[in-house]
């Protein structure tokens, strides 16, 4: 990097990039992981759902912890069916006759 523009150029992209909440740093991983751990890298940086719960699974992964009970309950609340006012009554019926 001999040219003092080009030395600017990427300056001022890692200061955006720090505005940004990004840091940079190196890590020693398997060459094979290469491309999982480039990819793993850019889909944390962009903060949505996605990113956060990847996040989660990973640190539950590394923590060893099983997962929190409850997951298919929490769902179940969150759903915008919850104040939906369903009514689901069926009326009861006997069923019919059946000659054996």
């Amino acid at each position: 990097m001999g040219n003092s523009a080009q030395k600017r150029a990427i300056e001022n992209y890692r200061s955006r990039l720090t505005e940004r909440g990004i840091a940079r740093f190196e890590i020693q991983a398997l060459d094979a992981d290469r491309d999982l751990l480039r990819s793993l890298a850019r889909k944390l940086t962009e903060d949505g759902p996605e990113a956060g719960q990847l996040r989660r699974t990973i640190q539950q992964a590394m923590a060893g912890e099983p997962p929190k009970a409850g997951g298919i309950l929490a769902a179940l609340r969150r759903s915008p069916l919850v104040s939906a006012d369903l009514d689901l009554s069926r009326p009861r019926e006997e069923g019919r006759k059946v000659d054996l």
